[in-house]
């Protein structure tokens, strides 16, 4: 395992679950973007970062990744973790395999996706629901709005793994086969 690692794809994939194993079982510091992209757009809106935006969601997206790839090599570079035996574990939405191949030194940060590519939209409804707890985001909003997301967390899904083959990066589908992914 490289010092620091990236749990990347789509909402609701399981990335903050594996991150939050991974940080549990081999000590990394478990960092989740979520937060940090929040306190982001509330305090420098300046930025342009604004992971609710009514722009193209997939533009959106483009965008927020060039920008959060340039914070997350910061945060790698900045020699934080370099006393300790590993580093980071990071779990975030918003970053494309061309921002990290582009961006982060894969000698030191491993990468992997996760996404829901194999299924429609309406039975990534299903799965959702079928993880679905109050402290998910999700669990609060109404069927239509989810169905929606749904739809648009298989688009991007499908992109991701489009992209993860031209960049050769690890892509796992955990649509239908999560708990053996995870090692549950």
């Amino acid at each position: 395992m490289k010092k620091h690692m990236i749990i990347a794809g789509v909402p609701r994939s399981g990335k903050s679950t594996l991150s939050q194993r991974i940080s549990k079982d081999f000590g990394y510091q478990h960092i989740s973007m979520d937060s940090i992209i929040a306190g982001i757009e509330k305090i420098f809106p300046e930025t342009g970062i604004n992971s609710e935006a009514d722009a193209d969601l997939w533009k959106n997206i483009q965008y927020i990744s060039s920008k959060l790839a340039l914070f997350i090599r910061a945060m790698i570079d900045s020699g934080e973790y370099d006393e300790c035996d590993y580093g980071m574990v990071i779990d975030i939405f918003q970053l494309l395999p061309q921002h990290y191949v582009q961006y982060i030194d894969a000698s030191v940060c491993d990468i992997y996706y996760l996404g829901t590519s194999e299924v429609t939209p309406e039975e990534r409804y299903r799965i959702l629901k079928k993880y679905d707890t109050p402290k998910d985001y999700t669990y609060y909003k109404s069927a239509e709005e989810l169905r929606r997301e749904c739809a648009d967390i298989v688009m991007v899904s499908k992109r991701l793994e489009q992209l993860c083959g031209t960049y050769e990066l690890p892509y796992l589908d955990t649509s239908y086969n999560r708990e053996r992914i995870f090692g549950t």
